[in-house]
């Protein structure tokens, strides 16, 4: 079987090294180089704590690949288990905190509800009087982007993928002669590529490359920020990632004391044209991410420093949940993640080689996850209920 994927982050990774396991002949059209959409941007975090079972899933499937990925892979991600520590300012949140551990707890995910003075034991940093509860999973925690994609990529192309940089994809190929529409492939700028099936792993450009088969998906690109900042007070390397979940402000350790610092605020470049965005970090936006830390933190005080930082790409659905599935037949879509593409990785992988090669997941029921659900004025950007928090 002849399988084309378009695009060479980890997803379309992923996809193409358990799709060449699986005996497919694979091609990965990347238009840039292998990560250079939002894989080397992302933050890493892998979670379990999620408020909806799909995603919970998602995770728990990809954790076993996580959890033995150096062993599996032969490269060392430096994942490290730290946990994630959600708090919350309002009674609002701190109820919804009930139902997602209670769900979560019942797919087998170890996260519990504590004071937060409890939580310090996790994070002696945060200031406890500014929350009144907060979650926490021992087994959630963050790795590598760069060397995890790095290692798909070789592995990828060792069961015999074909992982062409500077190529991008112009036009996908179908036959509409039967009635049903079909696709058949993709032309590139040198040559038209005949397929079983195409993988739509774009990622922030899912939604241009379905326009090329006549498809119309709500996926928009949303830029978003991280700076790497020297913290006043160390940051312990045993941190947790940790997020005041109602201002939307985060951080996790780094090495030697620094810290990943973000947020969710107000963005100057809306990135709606994924090639025309800014890359480079708003000093500003870096002020306001360290300001707003140090107000329910001890470690960034005046003296915290900006070392470096950088803006990347989610590729957004009206209700932060991914599509995946077959969008008409011969085109596989696996995109719209919200930023939760890097930790999911794993399992979409094995999900789209299951859809391309039998037909239908086996690994876990992904009728959640269909496009159908949106109507057709979402492909417009229309808002629809919001199913998940789109943090990291």
């Amino acid at each position: 079987m002849n399988v084309v994927v378009i695009g060479g982050g980890i997803v379309g990774l992923a996809s193409a090294y358990e799709l060449a396991e699986r005996g497919a002949d694979v091609t990965v059209c990347e238009k840039g180089s292998i990560g250079s959409g939002s894989t080397e941007r992302a933050a890493g975090g892998i979670r379990a704590q999620f408020s909806t079972p799909i995603n919970v899933e998602l995770s728990r499937e990809s954790m076993r690949v996580w959890d033995e990925f150096d062993e599996r892979f032969g490269t060392e991600i430096d994942y490290r288990k730290n946990g994630y520590l959600f708090l919350a300012r309002s009674e609002e949140t701190a109820a919804a905190f009930e139902d997602t551990v209670a769900m979560q707890n019942d797919c087998g995910v170890p996260s519990e509800i504590l004071d937060p003075e409890d939580a310090q034991e996790h994070c002696p940093g945060i200031d406890a009087d500014k929350f009144v509860a907060a979650t926490y999973s021992p087994t959630d925690g963050f790795a590598d982007p760069h060397l995890a994609l790095q290692a798909y990529s070789q592995a990828a192309a060792e069961a015999g993928a074909d992982v062409r940089t500077k190529t991008p994809v112009v036009d996908v190929l179908r036959d509409d002669s039967g009635g049903e529409p079909r696709v058949i492939g993709v032309e590139t700028p040198d040559e038209r590529l005949e397929a079983d099936a195409v993988v739509n792993a774009a990622g922030p450009w899912a939604r241009e490359a379905a326009a090329m088969a006549d498809v119309v998906l709500p996926i928009t690109p949303k830029r978003r920020q991280i700076a790497i900042a020297e913290p006043e007070t160390q940051v312990p390397e045993t941190d947790p990632l940790t997020i005041d979940l109602d201002q939307g402000s985060y951080f996790r350790p780094e090495r030697n004391g620094d810290a990943l610092v973000g947020g969710h605020f107000a963005e100057t470049d809306p990135a709606r044209d994924p090639d025309g965005y800014t890359r480079s970090m708003d000093f500003e936006w870096a002020i306001d991410a360290l300001e707003a830390a140090a107000d329910w933190t001890s470690y960034f005080g005046p003296e915290s420093a900006i070392k470096r930082g950088w803006a990347g790409l989610y590729a957004v659905t009206p209700d932060d949940n991914a599509i995946v599935e077959e969008t008409i037949p011969g085109f596989i879509t696996a995109a719209g993640f919200s930023g939760h593409g890097f930790q999911h990785a794993p399992a979409l992988g094995q999900l789209v080689a299951e859809l391309a090669l039998e037909g239908e997941p086996s690994l876990l029921d992904i009728e959640s996850l269909s496009s159908t659900r949106f109507d057709q004025d979402d492909g417009d950007g229309a808002a629809a209920e919001r199913t998940e928090r789109n943090v990291v």
